[in-house]
């Protein structure tokens, strides 16, 4: 599994409880709220607000809170979000993409390159990391939604570039236009997704060993505390033996 998949499971097996999910809901309430802004406020005729509802929903996010940042944006009383992707290395040269959405940009330029400092990490210009990663669209399902055979079927009839599948359930790959379109058919096909959006996809990783995994956990957690950071995404790859000691 590539980096960002790999670091979904770490967190999930860390379960930082109440704080983050309290975090993780303001993020996904912005994203709510930026993309109704935006576009149509009816997510059906909005992809980009069907896909942060839909996101918003996988992580158990209550009704009330999706409708309330959908009403902040017609409302007229949102605030102006920019939205700013960073580049840098991390421990041992790993690439470390930071997409952020602010309403003060030097703000938020100031703590990611604080943060990255801090953390034995540097902030790189627009470009420095970028070009080891591919825009994709990812949607993930659980084992129990199918066999391998069954799931690859079902994302080749849909559209999708490519599935990945283990014991812990079935990514499935495509372009990053096509996302709304091949998760739509997946649905008809294979019932609700367990997360549906757009990634980085390392097209290159590096190899970290226990001490620089810790570090970098370290930085990836820093820089996810800051409000305006939206989402970090890596390219490393690890051992399942050190994947096993964190």
């Amino acid at each position: 599994m590539a980096g960002h998949s790999k670091w979904a499971n770490i967190q999930h097996r860390k379960g930082r409880q109440d704080a983050a999910r309290s975090k993780l809901f303001s993020k996904l309430s912005k994203e709510i709220t930026v993309a109704a802004k935006m576009g149509d406020p009816d997510p059906d005729k909005n992809p980009r607000l069907r896909l942060a509802v839909k996101e918003a929903k996988s992580q158990s996010m209550p009704k009330d809170n999706i409708e309330r940042a959908i009403k902040k944006a017609t409302g007229g009383d949102a605030e102006a979000y920019e939205e700013i992707r960073y580049e840098g290395y991390g421990p041992n040269g790993v690439a470390v993409i930071v997409e952020t959405m602010t309403d003060n940009k030097n703000r938020t330029a100031s703590n990611v390159r604080s943060t990255f400092a801090k953390n034995g990490g540097n902030l790189g210009e627009t470009g420095s990391v970028g070009f080891m990663f591919e825009r994709k669209g990812e949607v993930v399902y659980p084992a129990s939604a199918g066999d391998a055979d069954t799931i690859f079927e079902a994302a080749i009839e849909a559209g999708a570039e490519d599935v990945e599948s283990s014991e812990d359930g079935h990514i499935i790959w495509c372009a990053d236009t096509d996302l709304n379109e091949v998760s739509s058919a997946l649905e008809a096909a294979l019932g609700e997704s367990e997360s549906t959006k757009l990634v980085w996809k390392p097209t290159t990783t590096t190899e970290l060993g226990l001490e620089d995994m810790q570090r970098l956990m370290k930085l990836v957690e820093a820089l996810e505390d800051d409000d305006d950071v939206q989402r970090v995404t890596t390219n490393f790859e690890a051992s399942d033996e050190v994947m096993a000691q964190l």
